[in-house]
């Protein structure tokens, strides 16, 4: 073969090689933090926006938690599942239209079941309205400077506009530990008993994986499987952000090498903070639609599969742990009938016959135009004869 031409090919093959590495890269956003510091230690594509899912929920927590502390609302406040609440597209809680439960007790179903259901009853209950807590959301984003985040819906069902970065997801996660640590539990339980049902996370390191303590992960088939999640082991203390996962387990086992990789040594610290991550909130989102739940996701997984085994049947696993799971029990507290007008007071009664005077006994007269004769008692009946 002529040496033009075998250097044309190798070329091409150097040019498709970098393109399908690139693919790989744009599918899967990831960031490595060091808590302590803020230091990035690993990053990837961090500043692109994403469709964040269920990790729009992480969001929504913090408002919850943001109107606890400013007294507008608190742990026990009632929250009434509406009818719009209840016709939120799944994960759901199973909970009947008019179900209350306590503001806590939501929260935790919230988070650790990622219900879509309650994060809107929430929203209703917190804000006013969906629209009114959506407000406080891109509030608390913009105050965060979280540049690349933009709110639509407090529960992470797709919507075009929705989106948010690694960077962002980071900045607010940490944000949520550093302002509102006693609600830490609530990030690293890994089921709720709800009356007879257990209400499972979808986070498996909690239980295979030592050390994690949460927080939230999040799937649409537009962003892919995405995780957040903590880990503290030896004394350190590391946050990880996985997008776009083309698995449970490709998104698990990604982000649990993220977290070994900080622990040993292997991902350096960058001298950067995360604070500092540059987003590019002009970028549009990628959709992942094609290669999650589209044709393409056959050939899609398989190349993932194949560029990272880890987790595969017959294949090692760094999710190899077990972890004693933690559990909270809510409180169904009744169906609660919102939004029926109370009946209206009954009116004065106005007699209409005169009222009789204090004498005892009986008034000569009764009724108009009829009288008793007489003025003294009148007679107790005969006893009735006997058969």
């Amino acid at each position: 073969m002529p040496f033009a031409r075998r250097l044309r090919l190798s070329i091409l093959a150097i040019v498709l090689q970098c393109l399908c590495l690139g693919a790989v890269v744009q599918a899967n956003p990831m960031l490595l933090v060091d808590m302590d510091n803020l230091e990035v230690l690993y990053a990837d594509e961090a500043g692109q926006p994403w469709h964040p899912a269920s990790l729009t929920k992480l969001m929504t927590a913090y408002v919850a938690f943001e109107e606890i502390q400013k007294g507008t609302v608190t742990l026990e406040t009632r929250v009434v599942l509406s009818r719009h609440a209840i016709n939120q597209a799944p994960s759901k809680s199973g909970l009947p239209v008019d179900s209350a439960l306590s503001l806590k007790d939501a929260l935790y179903i919230m988070i650790v079941k990622s219900a879509n259901d309650i994060a809107m009853a929430v929203a209703e209950t917190v804000g006013g309205s969906e629209a009114g807590f959506v407000a406080k959301m891109n509030d608390v984003a913009a105050r965060m400077g979280l540049s690349a985040s933009h709110f639509v819906n407090p529960h992470g069902l797709h919507d075009p506009e929705q989106t948010m970065s690694a960077r962002d997801l980071a900045v607010l996660s940490l944000y949520l530990r550093q302002n509102f640590p006693q609600y830490a539990d609530m990030f690293g339980t890994e089921f709720v008993r709800l009356g007879k049902a257990k209400l499972e996370s979808n986070n498996a390191l909690l239980t295979r994986f030592a050390g994690t303590t949460g927080m939230k992960t999040g799937y649409v088939c537009a962003s892919g499987l995405n995780m957040v999640v903590t880990v503290e082991r030896n004394g350190r203390r590391l946050l990880a952000v996985v997008l776009g996962g083309s698995s449970a387990r490709d998104r698990n086992e990604r982000a649990a090498e993220l977290v070994l990789r900080g622990l040993s040594g292997a991902a350096k610290p960058s001298g950067q903070s995360v604070l500092a991550v540059v987003n590019n909130p002009a970028a549009a989102p990628v959709d992942m639609r094609s290669r999650i739940c589209g044709k393409d996701a056959p050939a899609y997984v398989k190349e993932q599969e194949a560029s990272f085994p880890m987790g595969l049947k017959g294949k090692p696993s760094y999710l190899s742990d077990i972890v004693p799971p933690q559990s909270y029990v809510a409180t169904n507290l009744g169906r609660v009938r919102v939004g029926i007008e109370l009946p209206r007071p009954r009116p004065e009664h106005a007699p209409a016959f005169p009222i009789a005077s204090a004498v005892v006994g009986i008034e000569a007269e009764l009724r108009p135009g009829m009288t008793v004769a007489g003025t003294g008692p009148v007679p107790m009946p005969r006893p009735r004869p006997n058969p």
